[in-house]
């Protein structure tokens, strides 16, 4: 990620500790930090954590940064190690780091394949997955904007969107 979202002197400042440079650099990197969260964390919940673990981190630690384009790297080996982290902490995931990360890795088809076979996989789902899938993983909405379109209760959508993410795991195992 280049920092196109902040000029080198607010960069700087928030290095320097300067609290406005640090919250504007925060509100700037929250976009970069989700997308890269989405495709590092296993879970939703994960993803959501990750990012405001990040956030945290960096409002703590940004003065300790020695070199403004620096930022980038650092900020994605942030993401990674506390997605690496809580996917640990999830019941039955093995304790060895290196495996995970072969988990988390890309697969090795174009990008072009393993979009087609992602498209398949959420055709593939019933409705009421492929609904809820679609508005929470596409259009980025909330769980709480979700329940309320669709007028259903957080749980249920919860549900649906952990069952439909399974489904099309499954279907891509294959």
């Amino acid at each position: 990620m280049s920092t196109p979202f902040s000029s080198r002197s607010t960069m700087e400042a928030a290095i320097g500790g300067d609290a406005d440079a640090i919250l504007t650099l925060l509100k700037m990197s929250q976009p970069e930090i989700r997308r890269y969260a989405r495709r590092t964390c296993r879970t939703t919940s994960d993803v959501e954590d990750a990012v405001q673990e990040t956030l945290w981190i960096v409002y703590r630690r940004i003065g300790r940064l020695q070199r403004a384009g620096a930022f980038s790297l650092w900020l994605f080996q942030i993401v990674h190690r506390t997605c690496l982290r809580l996917a640990k902490q999830h019941v039955g995931l093995p304790d060895d780091l290196s495996s995970l990360e072969n988990d988390l890795q890309l697969s090795k088809r174009p990008e072009s394949e393993l979009r087609i076979d992602i498209a398949a996989a959420i055709q593939s789902l019933p409705s009421h997955y492929r609904q809820v899938l679609i508005l929470r993983d596409v259009d980025e909405m909330t769980i709480s904007e979700i329940a309320q379109s669709l007028e259903l209760t957080r749980e249920t959508v919860k549900a649906r969107l952990h069952r439909g993410r399974a489904l099309v795991r499954e279907y891509m195992m294959r």
